[in-house]
């Protein structure tokens, strides 16, 4: 297909170019007439007639959207059209979790910005704990493939080509582990992952948090974070200032931060469950519905910060609108932050995702919250990557251009976006969504993770999957798999981890119960098989997942936490080799019983029994062994 463009298009034309490969068209004055207009406001206008095209855009990520729009309805032959739609929203993009290891590179977050602008989403927090530069901190992100200044620029001024405001998301309280860790930072420490307040020291690290983290980007927005701080005045301050209010110790600690982000004359916003959670009886529950605002908290809470209310586990939009009013108490609109659940699982769950992101966004519209985000969390070494997160992040965008969400039209423009079809994505949920796990996948369970990582002979989670036939589940997704590669498809390469993942547990999941009935059976027979074919051939599988893993986390990310998963697999493999060692022992003579499989098996979470998942667990070390991987130190 070949474009002729017409029109006030030279500040556009760096995107377009950037978007030929992907949506196969050319550019040359024998082609297809393409008139280009800019007007003031946030909405498009697509128009094909006669032979001659026209798009009519306000900001310029709505042209970007537009484009694609005529793009998709000239090659589907579509004689005449007219398409007119409004952003609802001020803002609205995804939060990419740059923390957790994987720090993506700079080719494939420029990937992920031609996509979010092809989607319209308009911008991206990048959540950095301490993954960007501070050249007077040597150890903030040390070997943990931190972002120097001259890559962020050269993020922002990509995404700035299709329209879209980067705003760095970063940690001034809490979740700092990664960097309190070092002892050339113990004199910042109150506890593991929290900053000592009210010292000088924290408050000039602070500064030049703020001066090293905005400078590369254009917006003079930033996210402060200030999340989870449970921990705020319970460790080395405790110990040598006393006991102190976490209420004064966190508005006293605001106040401060906030006038160091006004200095670099900078525009703030902050999680705000740490002020929800102090309102409620316990002063720990962040989603009580019942808990009213009290007038000291808001008169407490600095008015020149906004608030971020993040919520990603309710389904109902009632939830959404009862919580939006305790934060409009405060005497503004938040932002909202919903999630796509990407974190702590293989899987991707669009059971809940796509329920939660529905009512979230009916409610925000509701209720004329202007600013919202999508997280997308990667936990504990983010196993998943973001590129999952597509279809969720196109049901934000199909929200956000329309007053209500049309099924078909998203399943249209999911296809046209990414090349995949929605389907596809959603085979993602059946990682987790198994025999035992109700349908739609609406709670937290994660089996694709507990399943791989727990050990062959301890079975940790043995007990959760008891009675169930998950192998013809796991067979019949690797199946699913293989027919939906495409090599023509530039995302394609997101399905080769779930395929081979899905091979290794069709034979990994339930090993463990098979391998203690044979034992509890003194089965020889079936214990030389487990020993001699079944585990040999499950280690060649989880190395052929291994490489698949390595070669997706290269390709989206920077090489730094990769070691982490490399660990894993490792643990895994070598554990699998010790079991074989120890079956053929009980079976040559040489000990007389196999002590782990002697041991009867508990459930990992007992509140799995009246559950209509199998049970979650966020934590690598946990599922692989309860026995001590590192000694646990006091919260200082």
């Amino acid at each position: 297909m070949k474009i002729h463009l017409q029109g006030d298009f030279s500040s556009l034309i760096a995107g377009i170019q950037a978007l030929q490969e992907e949506l196969a068209f050319s550019l040359g004055e024998e082609g297809v007439p393409l008139i280009i207009r800019q007007r003031e406001g946030r909405s498009l206008q697509v128009s094909f007639e006669n032979g001659s095209g026209q798009i009519v855009y306000g900001d310029k990520v709505c042209f970007y959207r537009a484009f694609g729009i005529f793009i998709k309805n000239f090659q589907a032959k579509q004689s005449n059209f007219h398409i007119v739609e409004e952003l609802q929203f001020s803002t609205i993009g995804p939060m990419f979790d740059l923390s957790r290891n994987a720090v993506m590179n700079i080719s494939s977050f420029q990937l992920m910005i031609r996509k979010l602008a092809l989607m319209g989403l308009n911008s991206a927090l990048l959540y950095m704990e301490d993954t960007y530069e501070i050249k007077e901190e040597p150890y903030f992100g040390y070997m943990r493939g931190r972002y120097s200044q001259e890559e962020l620029k050269k993020l922002d001024d990509y995404a700035y080509e299709f329209g879209i405001e980067l705003i760095p998301c970063i940690q001034t309280l809490a979740h700092l582990e990664e960097f309190l860790k070092w002892s050339a930072a113990s004199h910042l420490k109150d506890t593991r992952g929290v900053l000592l307040v009210e010292s000088e020291e924290t408050y000039s690290l602070i500064d030049q948090m703020i001066s090293s983290v905005s400078k590369p980007f254009r917006t003079k927005r930033i996210h402060i974070g200030m999340d989870e701080a449970e921990e705020l005045g319970r460790g080395v301050y405790l110990n040598t200032f006393g006991y102190k209010d976490r209420l004064e110790l966190m508005t006293s600690h605001l106040t401060r931060v906030l006038a160091i982000v006004k200095k670099h004359g900078l525009s703030p916003m902050m999680w705000s469950d740490m002020f929800i959670k102090l309102a409620s009886s316990t002063g720990e529950e962040h989603y009580n519905m019942s808990t009213a605002i009290p007038r000291h908290i808001v008169e407490k809470m600095p008015a020149d910060v906004q608030l971020v209310y993040w919520d990603y586990i309710h389904v109902n939009e009632d939830d959404y609108e009862r919580m939006i009013m305790k934060h409009k108490a405060f005497g503004k609109t938040p932002a909202f932050a919903g999630g796509i659940w990407v974190w702590n699982s293989f899987g991707t769950n669009y059971g809940l995702s796509l329920r939660t992101t529905d009512a979230a966004l009916k409610a925000c519209k509701k209720e004329g919250i202007q600013d919202v985000f999508a997280t997308l969390w990667g936990d504990d070494g983010f196993e998943n990557n973001s590129f999952t997160a597509l279809l969720g992040l196109q049901m934000y965008a199909e929200h956000a251009y329309c007053r209500e969400l049309e099924k078909d039209k998203l399943r249209d423009r999911v296809k046209f976006c990414t090349g995949i079809g929605e389907d596809s994505f959603l085979y993602m949920n059946e990682l987790d969504e198994i025999p035992g796990v109700s349908p739609g996948n609406n709670v937290q369970t994660n089996p694709s993770k507990f399943l791989l990582w727990q050990d062959v002979l301890l079975g940790l989670f043995d007990k959760h999957i008891e009675g169930l036939d998950i192998r013809p589940h796991y067979l019949n997704l690797e199946s699913k798999f293989k027919k939906i590669r495409n090599a023509n498809c530039s995302l394609d390469f997101i399905f080769d981890v779930p395929e081979k993942l899905s091979a290794v547990l069709s034979m990994k999941a339930d090993i463990g119960l098979r391998l203690k009935k044979a034992y509890d059976e003194k089965n020889v027979v079936a214990l030389e098989e487990i020993s001699t074919i079944v585990l040999p051939n499950l280690m060649k599988k989880v190395e052929d997942l291994r490489r698949a893993h390595r070669d997706q986390w290269f390709r989206i990310n920077k090489p730094f936490g990769w070691e982490v998963l490399d660990i894993r697999y490792g643990g895994l493999l070598q554990r699998i080799d010790t079991a074989c060692k120890r079956i053929n022992d009980f079976i040559d003579g040489e000990i007389d019983r196999i002590e782990e499989l002697e041991e009867e098996r508990l459930y990992f979470n007992e509140s799995v029994k009246e559950s209509t998942g199998l049970g979650w667990c966020s934590y690598y070390y946990r599922i692989a062994s309860p026995n001590v991987f590192f000694h646990v130190l006091p919260l200082y």
